[in-house]
């Protein structure tokens, strides 16, 4: 039997897929809408005062893009395009670390917002997806993350 609950997962996880054309699914186990970091897309983590600044960056760039928040752990995670294999030099690594902000690897999983998150505030955007188009590229993201 499908409940209220499970309705309204799926329909979050069909409008992340048709609307903005992201490849989420719903792991049964954890009722989480996911969307793997790979090929298409890339994710970096970060403190909320840090995220607002590079947030501001991006925009000025015309660059925004998807950016989740995680109100309880005070932390911002920008949807980005793939890192490609020399993205992560030691030097940029050795800068995530002091800042505290986070590349997400391949096969790694993003959890985005189900309706349910956001009534609770558990998990919300800061800013929604509106295409595919309009994810950052990783590199844009870090350099506004370093300062660069």
């Amino acid at each position: 039997m499908t409940t209220l609950l499970d309705s309204t997962l799926e329909v979050r996880c069909v409008q992340y897929r048709r609307e903005f054309h992201l490849p989420a699914s719903i792991d049964p186990t954890s009722r989480h809408i996911l969307l793997e970091i790979g090929s298409r897309y890339g994710a970096v983590t970060m403190p909320a005062d840090l995220g607002e600044r590079v947030r501001q960056r991006l925009t000025q760039a015309d660059l925004a893009g998807p950016v989740v928040h995680h109100p309880r752990a005070r932390r911002w995670t920008f949807i980005t395009g793939p890192a490609r294999p020399d993205t992560l030099s030691t030097a940029v690594t050795a800068a995530l670390f002091r800042l505290y902000a986070t590349v997400a690897c391949p096969g790694a999983q993003v959890v985005l917002p189900s309706a349910d998150d956001e009534r609770t505030g558990y998990r919300t955007w800061i800013q929604s997806p509106e295409t595919t188009d309009t994810v950052p590229p990783l590199d844009s993201v870090l350099d506004a993350l370093l300062g660069n």
